[in-house]
C-alpha cells in the first residue's frame, strides 16, 4: 500500500515502451502510456485504491490495468513486464539510453540488421549500413553514433540526483554506528559537479573501531561487490553499479582530511603550493611544519580542529566547497566571503515548470500547492508553446483558456489570505529564425517568457548565435532557458559562442537560467566569472515536470554556487512584487 503513484507510473510507462519495441500493437502501448500518465497525476493512492477495489471511480484504470498494478504492489512484479524483458535481448534495453532513438528505430534497425549489442550498432553507423536504411541517413546515423560514443566515454558517472540517491543509505547507515563521531560526503559530489564517478565518505572515528565499521560497510544490503579493503579504507560496488569508497581518519585529523578530500586534485596542488611557502606541509592527515632539512614533523600537527582553520593556516579565508576547483577561489576569498554566496535559503519562488497544460504529470493547482508546502511566494508556470506539439504546446485558444484558470487560483488565494501568486509565463519556442513562437500581441500578455531552442540544435554555430540574439532582442524576452540544449551523460550541447551570448544578453536586461535539471545544469557554471564581470541576471529554475522536481532548485543553487552568483545575481531570490516589477522593466 506504500508504493507511490510515481513507481506505478513507471513500471506502467516501462510497458508501453517495451511492446513498441517488441512490436506490439500500438493502440495497446498507448494504453500504458495514458494509464501511467493517469496514475501519476492522480491525488490519491492509487495503491490502496487498487487494493480496496475503489479503483473504478479513476478514470482510464481499467480491470486489466488494476490487475497489472495489484501485481506490482503485492509481488514487486508485473507478468507482463517480465515476459517481455524475458522476450527482448538485453543488449536492446540498452539502446533505449541513446538519445534520440526510440524503441521504433530500435526495433527496425535490430529487425533489418539483425543486431542486438551496442557494439554492433556502433559499427552499424560507422560502416554505412543505419544511414543506409529507409528512414535514417547519414545525419541520423551520426547522432547515434555520437550518443554513443558520449555513453561509452561517461559510462562510470552518472547525475548528481542519481549520485546523492545512492550515497544517503550508506552515510546514515555509518552514522548509526558505534565509534564513529561524524560522517561526511567528499569528493566531487560535494563539490557539486554536473556529473560524479565515484562517489567519497569521510567518517571520523579512533583507530581501534575502523575494522569494524568498515565490516559493516562492507556488509550493507546495497553492496553488491567489495573492490578493495584496507585499514582504514574500504571501496565497495553498489547494487546500482556505482563505487563507494569509505575512508575512516581520527577525529583530530578529521577536519583537514575533509579539506583534502573535498578539493579538485588542482585544487589540492595549490593549497600544497601555499603550505610549503608557509613552512608548512600539506598532506591527507593535516598540516605539519617542516623541520630543518625540509621534512614532514608528523610528531606536531598543526591544531586544526574545522576546515575554516586549516584554510587560516594557509592565510585564506574558509573557501566553499563549490568554488574548490583552482578557477579563481583564492583570488575571490580575498574580497568575498562564503556567506555572499547563493544558498537555498535565498530562493523565494519558482520559475520554469510544467503542467499538464503541456507535458507536465500534475496540474496547475497541483504545482502551485507544492510550492506553497515548499515556502515558495509564487509559481512561475511555464508551460510549452503552440510549435512544441511533441510536447503539448499551447495554442492561442489554449494560452487564453490557462490563463483564466490562473486568475481563477490567484484570486483563491486572496480571498483565503494565502500569500501566494502564480505568474503567467510562457516557454516560448526560438524559432530557428530567432522568432519567439506567438504574435507579439499574445506574448505582451504574459507576465514573462522564456524563450529556449528545442529543435535544430545542430545549426552552423554562428548562425545558433545569431538565433539567440534576435531572440534576446525581442521586448518579450525576460529569460533564455537551457541555452546549450546538453543533456549530460546522453549529448553534447550547442557549440556557439556563449560568452557573446552572455555580453548581448546582459546588454539587454535579459537573464540566462542555470536550468536545475540534473540532466541539463545549464547555464554551464564555468562561465560564471565572464557572467558576473558583465552583470549578467540569471535565475535557478527547475524546469519541474512533476511537483517532485521542483527540489531540483537545490542542484541549481550548487551550480549558481559554482559560478561565483549571489543572491543579487538571481531573479528568483527577488519577492515577488519586485520580480514582476523587473520583468516589466525592459
Amino acid at each position: 500500500m506504500s508504493v507511490h503513484n510515481k513507481i506505478l507510473a513507471e513500471q506502467l510507462e516501462s510497458i508501453g515502451t517495451l511492446l513498441r519495441l517488441a512490436g506490439e500493437n500500438e493502440f495497446r502501448a498507448i494504453a500504458f502510456d495514458k494509464a501511467a500518465r493517469v496514475v501519476e497525476t492522480c491525488d490519491r493512492s492509487v495503491a490502496q485504491a487498487v487494493l480496496d477495489g475503489t479503483y473504478t471511480s479513476i478514470s482510464g484504470i481499467g480491470p486489466g490495468i488494476a490487475r497489472d498494478l495489484n501485481a506490482f504492489i503485492t509481488d514487486g512484479k508485473i507478468p507482463v513486464l517480465e515476459e517481455l524483458k524475458a522476450r527482448i535481448p538485453a543488449g536492446l534495453l540498452r539502446w533505449l539510453d541513446i538519445s534520440g532513438l526510440g524503441p521504433k528505430r530500435i526495433r527496425k534497425i535490430h529487425e533489418e540488421l539483425g543486431i542486438t549489442e551496442l557494439a554492433d550498432l556502433k559499427a552499424a553507423c560507422a560502416d554505412g549500413r543505419v544511414a543506409a536504411m529507409s528512414g535514417m541517413g547519414v545525419k541520423s546515423a551520426e547522432k547515434i553514433l555520437k550518443s554513443i560514443e558520449w555513453m561509452e566515454k561517461f559510462a562510470d558517472r552518472c547525475t548528481l540526483d542519481e549520485a546523492w540517491e545512492a550515497v544517503i543509505p550508506f552515510r546514515d547507515a555509518l552514522a548509526q554506528l558505534g565509534g564513529v563521531q561524524e560522517v561526511e560526503v567528499a569528493g566531487s559530489l560535494r563539490r557539486s559537479r554536473e556529473t560524479i564517478g565515484d562517489l567519497d565518505l569521510l567518517v571520523s572515528a579512533e583507530a581501534d573501531v575502523a575494522a569494524s565499521i568498515l565490516d559493516t560497510f562492507a556488509t550493507l544490503p546495497e553492496v553488491t561487490e567489495v573492490l578493495a579493503r584496507g585499514e582504514s579504507k574500504c571501496s565497495v560496488r553498489t547494487t546500482a553499479g556505482r563505487q563507494v569508497d569509505v575512508r575512516v581518519v581520527a577525529p583530530e585529523y578529521f577536519a583537514a582530511s575533509l579539506m583534502y578530500f573535498t578539493g579538485s586534485k588542482e585544487h589540492n596542488v595549490a593549497l600544497r603550493g601555499r603550505a610549503r611557502e608557509r613552512g608548512l606541509t600539506l598532506n591527507e592527515y593535516g598540516l605539519f611544519p617542516l623541520d630543518a632539512q625540509g621534512n614532514a614533523d608528523l610528531a606536531n600537527p598543526m591544531p586544526i580542529e574545522t576546515e575554516a582553520d586549516a584554510y587560516e593556516a594557509l592565510g585564506l579565508g574558509w573557501i566553499p566547497p563549490e568554488l574548490r576547483e583552482d578557477r579563481g577561489e583564492f583570488e575571490w576569498i580575498r574580497t568575498h566571503q562564503a556567506s555572499d554566496l547563493v544558498d537555498l535559503h535565498h530562493i523565494k519562488g519558482i520559475l520554469h515548470a510544467h503542467s499538464t497544460w503541456s507535458d507536465g504529470a500534475y496540474s496547475l493547482e497541483a504545482m502551485a500547492q507544492a510550492c506553497i508546502d515548499r515556502g515558495y511566494g509564487y509559481l512561475g508556470i511555464t508551460d510549452h508553446s503552440k510549435s512544441a506539439g511533441y510536447a503539448g504546446g499551447l495554442s492561442v485558444e489554449r494560452v487564453f483558456a490557462q490563463w483564466k484558470e490562473i486568475d481563477a487560483l490567484n484570486d483563491g488565494y486572496a480571498r483565503a489570505g494565502v500569500d501566494f501568486r502564480i505568474l503567467k509565463g510562457i516557454e516560448s519556442d526560438i524559432l530557428t529564425d530567432g522568432r519567439l513562437d506567438y504574435d507579439d500581441d499574445v506574448l505582451a500578455g504574459f507576465d514573462f517568457v522564456i524563450g529556449s531552442v528545442h529543435n535544430v540544435l545542430d545549426m552552423p554555430v554562428d548562425a545558433m548565435l545569431e538565433r539567440f540574439k534576435r531572440a534576446v532582442d525581442h521586448p518579450a524576452c525576460r529569460i533564455i532557458g537551457h541555452p546549450t540544449g546538453r543533456l549530460l551523460l546522453r549529448r553534447e550541447g550547442n557549440a556557439f559562442d556563449l560568452d557573446a551570448l552572455i555580453d548581448h544578453a546582459a546588454a539587454a536586461g535579459v537573464a540566462i537560467e542555470i536550468n536545475a535539471s540534473t540532466w541539463r545544469l545549464d547555464m554551464d557554471w564555468k562561465y560564471g566569472p565572464h557572467a558576473r564581470q558583465v552583470g549578467l541576471m540569471s535565475s535557478i529554475n527547475p524546469d519541474a515536470h512533476e511537483t517532485d522536481g521542483l527540489d531540483d532548485v537545490r542542484y541549481g543553487v550548487g551550480i549558481a554556487r559554482k559560478a561565483g552568483f549571489g543572491p543579487g545575481s538571481i531573479l528568483n531570490t527577488k519577492p515577488v512584487d519586485e520580480l514582476v516589477a523587473w520583468f516589466k522593466s525592459r
